[in-house]
């Protein structure tokens, strides 16, 4: 009987022997490479910390003690040792498992999780709780080496170590080489200083030697010195954090369970803040996963035996057309440069980097520092290119406003992933980037109907003296080829693609071809306006709103502050609104939105030709 199938429950994995979690660890991982080659999902971070996890959840105690994933998606295999086992299948999938950390799902998932860099901050506040409601468990932070580029993991170190709290931070280290120093001396050193006779007789010196007037400091302090140096020979980072307030431990081998089972139970009862450094391999124990961590970091379903995704389309990704694009601006214009937050490969800059390496630069989990770093860059003449998926670029709102809009600079941010992304549920959804920049003065908002559009649009940027925001889906584009000459595209100009005599659709972005597929339907009192410009708006947009009694909205945006609501405002401002006989924005009500594939949440959320069709016959059986 295979191990994995004896556990229904936690307390079933806690009753499990030693012995027995090797090769739990290997079913682990097999069964998470059968699930999410169906599925699709986060594969290589969650084969990277099997290991990991189950030395944490076997020595602590869930729920009672609590751990907090940086970076969510590597979750997988607490989810499935943490009661929900049965559940896995149906990960990423409408009504399924979640593929983040999330409090509503169970009571083992202590704090929700999906950008990174957070659980610092949330694990030493959760601490810090405890020790006012005089509480006693354990708080276990686990961060990856990238996060720590966040400024908010940085000030969260800082204000931690200064704490003096009981505290715990696992730095899982899968591709920044932080230390070369490891293997087994740094592990058995390790083991050693984290020992509880070794600790116990450090602090009893430290005690001893604080009593001795005149003598014990200065003897104190050459004692820190010394080990610090001699530790510094082994593990330089330790300094680093322990100058932070942290007793450091590492780095050890984050496969090796008996040396990640022993120092979790060495560190268990001390009452300081700890920061554990683990290194491990990103998609370890699968082959395809382990020499392309990239390209399986998030992936759809694939083949397990070659690794090669299931189906391929023809048409090419909206992602890929700004690639191409940006790729050709850049050799018309030296004065472009492209910045990611540590995706060239998600943003589609990969290449980009290679053709101008000098032209590239990504900023890590920086996207706060990566726009004022663009910001910098402008005031000298340069016209930087910041590509970020929409959602995380809800990092950066005060450097926004204050580094780039308030001195009106010439920074063109490529918004991917903006509307419904699918499987990767609310913290992904990219439903906010219309209402957070269009309250902005300065900034020009744009988003194309295909792929064709998104070239010129970005070409139109580049000869704007103003921030721009071009934002545009994930997935394939609707198979527009890429003309070999870009076309200017004059700023604030909507554009008409059918006249109509009582209704006019205005369609906002890639929402163009579902509703002109629902305006097909409809003889000419129904028009389609693809609106191209969310802000600025054309003057002769007045006109429409003068002309036609009806006006629908389709935006795949939060509804409040979208571009349905700069085009009632508009309409309020020159007291039209009284002549209207209905106005109706489709776009997402006010809510989070869960996971599920792209399409299934535009059919729940009216955002599809059919659901189109029917909110325009509404109304026009109404006026009938």
């Amino acid at each position: 009987m295979k191990i994995l199938e004896k556990i229904n429950n936690y307390n079933d994995f806690k009753a499990l022997n030693k012995d027995e979690l090797y090769p739990l660890a290997e079913e682990l991982r097999n069964y998470i490479i059968d699930i999410i080659s169906k599925n699709g999902g986060h594969l290589a971070s969650n084969l990277g910390v099997i290991e990991l996890t189950i030395a944490l959840l076997y020595i602590f105690d869930l729920p009672k003690d609590k751990i907090i994933w940086d970076v969510g998606h590597q979750s997988y295999s607490h989810k499935i040792l943490t009661d929900r086992k049965d559940k896995f299948p149906t990960i990423r999938t409408a009504k399924g498992l979640s593929g983040f950390p999330k409090r509503e799902e169970s009571i083992y998932d202590t704090f929700g999780t999906g950008h990174s860099s957070t659980s610092i901050s949330a694990g030493i506040g959760i601490a810090t709780a405890r020790d006012l409601k005089k509480e006693n468990f354990k708080v276990i932070s686990v961060i990856g080496d990238g996060s720590l580029t966040a400024g908010i993991a940085l000030e969260a170190l800082n204000f931690s170590g200064s704490m003096d709290k009981d505290f715990i931070v696992v730095l899982n280290d899968n591709e920044m080489s932080i230390s070369k120093n490891v293997g087994a001396l740094s592990s058995y050193l390790n083991r050693i200083l984290t020992g509880k006779l070794v600790t116990r007789i450090r602090h009893d010196i430290k005690k001893t030697l604080q009593l001795i007037p005149n003598v014990g400091e200065p003897i104190l302090k050459f004692m820190k010195h010394a080990e610090n140096t001699f530790k510094g020979f082994v593990i330089p980072p330790g300094i680093i954090f322990e100058e932070l307030g942290y007793q450091y431990v590492g780095p050890i081998d984050g496969h090796d369970l008996d040396i990640l089972l022993e120092t979790f139970e060495n560190i268990k009862d001390l009452n300081k803040p700890v920061l554990i450094h683990t290194y491990t391999k990103k998609g370890k124990g699968y082959e395809h996963a382990e020499k392309s961590p990239t390209k399986f970091h998030g992936i759809g379903t694939f083949k397990i035996e070659t690794g090669l995704p299931d189906k391929k389309s023809d048409k090419i990704t909206y992602t890929q057309a700004f690639s191409n694009t940006i790729i050709k601006l850049a050799e018309q214009n030296e004065k472009i440069i492209a910045i990611t937050a540590a995706m060239p490969s998600g943003t589609g800059l990969e290449e980009f980097s290679k053709i101008y390496p000098d032209r590239f630069f990504d900023v890590g989990i920086s996207e706060q520092h990566g726009v004022t770093f663009a910001a910098g860059l402008a005031t000298e003449g340069f016209i930087p290119v910041v590509a970020i998926y929409s959602t995380f670029l809800q990092r950066s709102y005060d450097m926004l406003i204050h580094d780039v809009a308030l001195q009106n600079l010439h920074v063109i941010f490529a918004l991917d992933r903006a509307g419904l992304v699918g499987d990767d549920g609310p913290t992904h959804h990219g439903m906010f980037d219309i209402s957070y920049l269009r309250t902005i003065p300065n900034f020009i908002i744009m988003a194309p109907k295909d792929e064709n559009e998104l070239q010129n649009m970005l070409y139109s940027a580049t000869k704007l003296n103003h921030p721009v925001a071009i934002r545009y889906p994930r997935g394939t584009g609707i198979g527009k080829t890429l003309n070999d000459n870009f076309e200017t595209i004059e700023t604030g100009k909507f554009e008409l693609i059918k006249k109509g005599t009582d209704t006019m659709v205005i369609s906002v972005g890639h929402m163009f071809e579902e509703a002109e597929k629902a305006v097909k339907k409809f003889d000419d009192e129904v028009g389609l306006i693809n609106l191209r410009f969310i802000k600025p708006l054309d003057n002769e947009m007045v006109t429409i709103l003068k002309t036609y009694k009806n006006i629908i909205v389709v935006e795949e945006n939060i509804v409040s502050g979208g571009a349905g609501s700069g085009i009632l405002e508009l309409a309020t401002k020159n007291n039209l609104i009284k002549r209207l006989n209905n106005f109706k924005i489709i776009g997402i009500d006010d809510r989070f939105v869960e996971h599920g594939s792209q399409k299934y949440l535009r059919e729940k959320y009216g955002l599809n030709a059919k659901s189109i069709k029917k909110e325009i016959e509404g109304i026009l059986n109404a006026g009938s």
